[in-house]
C-alpha cells in the first residue's frame, strides 16, 4: 500500500480538517505561471513512463476522484496531466444526475462498475461523493432514490460516509490506489470564470443558468465539502485540498502528486522466467536466420 504524499496539500486523518485553513489561492514562494507549466510538461512526461510500466506489470490499478465546485477546472486539469498517457491504459468517467436504471441500485453501483482494471489509470470527473455533496445540499433529491427506509438525514449520511470508506478499504486492500483531488476554488474566482464563459462565444456552451443558483448554497456546499473530506480521508485514500484559483499551479500539483504515488509502487516490468528466456532465444535465432 502507498503512504500519502509528503506534501502541504495533504488532508489530515484525524478527523480535524479544517475548511477554512485550506488557502485557493498558491502559496506566496510558489511558481510562476511559466514554470508552474514547465513543471507539468516534465511530470506529463515522467507520467507517461511510470503508465507504460503499471499496464506491463498489471498488479495494480489507479483510481484519480476529481470533486469541486462548478468551474473549477476539473475537465481542463484531467485534460491537462494525462493528455500524455497511453490511451490504452488510461480511462475517464464523468457522473451526472443518476438514471432511472442506476436509481434502482444502491449508490455505490454505477461507479463501482466503472473502476479501473489493473494496470490502467482510472478518472473520475465527480463520483460517489455526489451523493454526501450534492444531495447533503438538495436531500430533497433523496425523495427519487427509492430507499427502503427514511432514516433521519444525519443517521443516513453517517451510514453513507461508513459505506463510502468500507468501499475504498476494500479498493485498497485489492491493488486499487485512491488519489482524491478537491480542487478548491475562491466564490470571487468562480464568478470571475462564469464572467468568462458568457463574455467569449467560444465558451458558452459551458455556462448553464443552474450554476449561477447553486451560487446560493455556496456555504452549504462548504460544510458539505468539509464533512465528507473529514469523514473520508484516509491513509490509503487520501484527500488532497488543492488551491484552484490558479489553473498552472494546480495541474502541477495534481500531476505530481500522482507521480510522487506511482513511484511508490515500485514498478517494474515483468522479468521473463529462464525457461521462457530459452525459448525467447531460440526463437531471436530463427528469426535472425530468416533476415540473413
Amino acid at each position: 500500500m502507498t503512504q500519502p504524499i509528503d506534501c502541504p496539500l495533504l488532508t489530515p486523518f484525524d478527523g480535524s480538517f479544517d475548511l477554512s485553513s485550506v488557502p485557493t489561492s498558491p502559496p506566496s514562494d510558489a511558481p510562476g505561471k511559466k514554470e508552474c507549466k514547465e513543471l507539468l510538461a516534465k511530470e506529463v512526461e515522467k507520467l507517461d513512463d511510470l503508465q507504460r510500466v503499471l499496464y506491463a506489470k498489471d498488479h495494480h490499478s489507479i483510481l484519480c476522484v476529481f470533486q469541486a465546485m462548478d468551474a473549477a477546472g476539473k475537465d481542463s486539469t484531467i485534460r491537462a496531466v494525462f493528455k500524455g498517457v497511453n490511451p490504452a491504459g488510461f480511462q475517464v468517467h464523468s457522473f451526472k444526475r443518476p438514471s432511472t436504471k442506476e436509481l434502482d441500485h444502491d449508490f455505490l453501483w454505477r461507479s463501482a462498475k466503472a473502476l479501473p482494471e489493473r494496470g490502467r489509470i482510472g478518472v473520475f470527473n465527480r463520483s460517489y461523493y455526489e451523493e454526501v455533496l450534492v444531495v447533503k445540499v438538495h436531500p430533497g433529491i433523496l425523495d427519487s432514490q427509492k430507499l427502503p427506509d427514511r432514516l433521519g438525514l444525519d443517521e443516513l449520511f453517517q451510514n453513507r460516509y461508513e459505506s463510502i470508506r468500507d468501499h475504498e478499504k476494500h479498493l485498497a486492500r485489492n491493488g486499487v490506489v485512491i488519489l482524491k483531488f478537491w480542487l478548491n476554488v475562491s466564490r470571487d474566482e468562480q464568478a470571475r470564470r462564469f464572467l468568462s464563459r458568457l463574455d467569449d462565444p467560444r465558451k458558452n456552451w459551458k455556462f448553464e443558468p443552474g450554476d449561477v443558483k447553486e451560487r446560493g448554497y455556496w456555504d452549504k456546499y462548504m460544510d458539505a465539502y468539509e464533512g465528507a473530506i473529514q469523514e473520508t480521508s484516509r491513509e490509503h485514500a487520501p484527500w488532497y485540498a488543492v488551491p484552484a484559483d490558479d489553473k498552472s499551479y494546480m495541474r502541477w500539483q495534481v500531476a505530481r502528486v500522482l507521480r510522487k504515488t506511482l513511484e511508490q509502487l515500485d514498478l517494474a516490468y515483468p522479468e521473463v522466467d529462464p525457461a521462457e528466456r530459452e525459448q525467447f532465444d531460440g526463437f531471436h535465432k530463427q528469426l535472425s536466420a530468416e533476415l540473413e
